[in-house]
């Protein structure tokens, strides 16, 4: 179990940071587990989070490196760690404190891995259904309340359920912010962690629930090209459940 003081220590260091940033840590179950510390050799980090490179953003929704925020891959087998997650309990994923960017949606999903493990399986070739999303949560788009600044109000920390009904078995979980401050580019941060989920039910995702990454997304998305200074401003934003068909209450 990490101690307060070590996450609070790493988020001081992590201010100095500008503008950008990723996932921390996760906690579900009483547990906190620390993640991957980009920038930094991959040789000796042990973690559930699968590596990442940099605190910048993903400026194109089709790169190849949208699935988890890296080329796909794991750390080797001894480094790369599994959380057990009980299906029907929550997991928190925190981010850098501060985190600059209050206006965009937060959205968390799952993809599951064949056979016993995650390790050694790359993110690109998985499917990726969603469990969780928000966007726009009050107002209008200039002046609204915005799921990013949920979490940045809630200690720069997002929560979602794992549902009751997915099966057992081993799993990628991938927490997702969009910064919508940037148009015309966008700006994705998603991290990954690997999960075996266990107390599972028997109500997999369908094939229209189904996504990979790259692929879910494209650059002319609507939910990627709002407009919070022009007259769209003004507007509410539709909530990315167009984007892509969800697991969400099904």
């Amino acid at each position: 179990m990490l101690a307060i003081a070590s996450l609070a220590a790493l988020a001081l260091s992590v201010q100095q940071v500008a503008a950008h940033g990723g996932v921390l840590y996760y906690s579900n179950g009483g547990n906190w587990y620390k993640g991957f510390t980009p920038y930094n050799t991959p040789v000796g980090q042990v973690t559930i989070q699968r590596p990442w490179n940099t605190y910048d953003p993903i400026l194109d929704a089709t790169a190849p490196t949208v699935s988890c925020n890296d080329d796909g891959n794991s750390l080797p087998a001894g480094q790369q760690l599994t959380a057990t997650v009980a299906a029907g309990s929550s997991i928190t994923a925190y981010w850098n404190n501060p985190w600059p960017h209050p206006t965009g949606p937060v959205l968390t999903y799952l993809a599951q891995c064949p056979g016993s493990t995650c390790t050694g399986v790359n993110s690109n070739t998985l499917r990726w259904f969603k469990i969780d999303e928000a966007g726009l949560l009050s107002g209008t788009v200039a002046t609204g309340v915005w799921a990013a600044g949920k979490m940045v109000a809630e200690n720069n920390t997002w929560t979602s359920t794992i549902p009751a009904s997915v099966p057992s078995g081993q799993y990628l979980i991938r927490f997702e912010t969009i910064a919508l401050h940037s148009l015309p580019a966008v700006t994705l941060y998603p991290e990954c962690a690997q999960i075996e989920i266990v107390g599972g039910g028997s109500r997999a995702p369908t094939a229209a629930e189904l996504v990979t990454f790259p692929g879910g997304y494209r650059n002319t998305d609507p939910g990627l090209v709002v407009d919070l200074y022009g007259q769209a401003a003004q507007t509410q934003y539709v909530t990315f459940y167009f984007l892509l068909s969800d697991f969400i209450n099904r």
